[in-house]
């Protein structure tokens, strides 16, 4: 039944399949072997597909990893929110997404806590579109550095609720977390003035 379905298949949709199969049994390697000793043939063979197949899609182990890393479309609204939406946006996509995934998800992050090279794809490939995106819409004066804080907090967000599971934090309910969390968010995003301005003023 399935080669028969795959025989009407146009191109693009073979390769669509392909790459999200393969990009399936990545995410799996990754949160069950780690960085360190999933490779590029070890994914190919649990597909299968020729490993040179998964580098035409990938281009590296790198490059498959920050396509496991990133959140699905549906959890990146935070790319197209208004800054009025930033700090709901942002909680409903870290929420939503470890629920969504909460296994593979965990497992992921440990990976950039452990492995320096997992760590650097993740900031520089895979965080930097959020970042910048959070400080093109913040807009104002330090707007990297308040987007910087805004990622720390939604990062030690995660590591406590989901990887810590500090007892306080994991215990939340979702709404308590949404409610307490967005004020220092908004904080962030729309921050009052400086009584004395900033180090670089005086």
């Amino acid at each position: 039944m399935t080669d028969h379905v795959e025989e009407h298949l146009s191109r693009d949709e073979r390769r669509q399949r392909t790459e999200a199969a393969i990009l399936q049994a990545a995410k799996t390697q990754f949160a069950t072997a780690g960085f360190e000793r999933t490779t590029i043939r070890s994914v190919a063979a649990a597909v299968p597909v020729d490993p040179a197949l998964v580098m035409q899609h990938f281009g590296s182990k790198e490059g498959l990893f920050a396509a496991a890393a990133r959140w699905s479309g549906e959890h990146q609204t935070l790319l197209s929110a208004t800054q009025d939406q930033v700090p709901a946006a942002a909680l409903n996509d870290l929420l939503d997404h470890f629920e969504a995934s909460h296994d593979e998800a965990v497992a992921l992050l440990r990976n950039c806590l452990t492995h320096p090279e997992a760590n650097r794809v993740v900031r520089d490939e895979v965080m930097c579109d959020r970042a910048n995106a959070v400080a093109s819409t913040m807009g104002g004066e330090e707007a990297e550095l308040r987007a910087g804080l805004f990622a720390a907090c939604m990062i030690g967000l995660g590591l406590a609720r989901y990887v810590l599971e500090l007892p306080a934090v994991a215990g939340a309910s979702r709404e308590d977390v949404q409610r307490l969390m967005q004020p220092v968010l908004q904080a962030l995003v729309d921050p009052p003035p400086s009584a004395g301005g900033s180090a670089s003023d005086r």
